[in-house]
């Protein structure tokens, strides 16, 4: 794709200073920027999580993107899209809210450690959130680039449904890979059935047979064009799927992130697609 890829799309699951810093959410705030100042357009999507300060942050609605409803598990969702600026950086952050989903004070687990038993559905939400704003931005990105858990269901989204929306027919996914929180975790049983959507099959869900973290990230490892290892200690089976998959890989590079130097390595990758 060379220098026509003019437009990278971030689904983050973390962005600092919305979250606190972590490795994760400094590769949310600052690549985006960086791959901006690199002369390329940017838009970026992050869940708005309960524990978001939305005064301070100053968060506000956009009307015309909201209003819309997604049903999952036959229930209807009120789809609301948020934005706030880091000016520092120029550049807006979108941010997918729903009041069942995201307005809980814990991101993931509750109070007592347990993971969240709708967390599978949450990320469901996120990702058809995800695409039907963009849809309706009318933004045709030429990658799309998931970082974290809870936007690896929109590969396949993106793959089996929206394949044939001008909008999305010629972009491809870049999938970071972190030692993420939800690899040790299993969803809810029905969670393979909650991810159905469309022409969706069984057989496209052949990984989610047992819902658990590493299947989930092999299901966006199936749907993706290229893997990019964000953490040094990822899961030995899921770096193996990985090595077998055939996709072209990009290996961790602590020296890289920490020097700021993954930018212009990411910049480059993205520009083999």
């Amino acid at each position: 794709m060379g220098d026509a890829a003019k437009k990278i799309l971030f689904v983050n699951s973390e962005i600092f200073p919305y979250l606190p810093e972590s490795d994760i959410s400094k590769i949310g705030r600052f690549l985006p920027q960086g791959i901006q100042e690199r002369k390329k357009e940017i838009r970026s999507f992050m869940p708005r999580y309960g524990c978001i300060n939305e005064r301070k942050n100053q968060l506000h609605e956009v009307i015309r993107l909201s209003g819309m409803n997604i049903i999952i598990n036959d229930v209807d969702r009120p789809l609301v899209i948020k934005v706030a600026s880091i000016s520092a950086a120029r550049m807006q952050v979108y941010f997918i809210d729903n009041e069942d989903y995201f307005h809980r004070k814990h991101i993931y687990h509750d109070a007592d450690g347990k993971f969240f038993e709708d967390n599978g559905e949450r990320a469901v939400f996120f990702a058809r959130g995800v695409l039907e704003t963009v849809k309706k931005l009318r933004w045709a990105p030429d990658i799309v680039h998931c970082h974290g858990w809870i936007s690896q269901v929109l590969p396949l989204y993106l793959k089996k449904i929206y394949r044939d929306d001008p909008i999305f027919s010629d972009c491809k996914v870049i999938l970071s890979l972190y030692d993420d929180i939800a690899t040790d975790e299993k969803f809810s049983a029905d969670f393979k059935e909650k991810i159905k959507f469309g022409d969706i099959s069984g057989e496209d869900l052949a990984d989610m047979e047992s819902p658990d973290g590493i299947n989930l990230a092999k299901l966006a490892v199936r749907y993706s064009d290229g893997i990019i290892m964000g953490s040094g200690n990822i899961a030995p089976e899921l770096e193996e799927h990985c090595s077998k998959s055939g996709l072209p890989v990009l290996p961790f590079d602590a020296g890289a992130l920490e020097s700021g130097a993954y930018i212009d390595i990411y910049n480059d990758f993205y520009d083999k697609f």
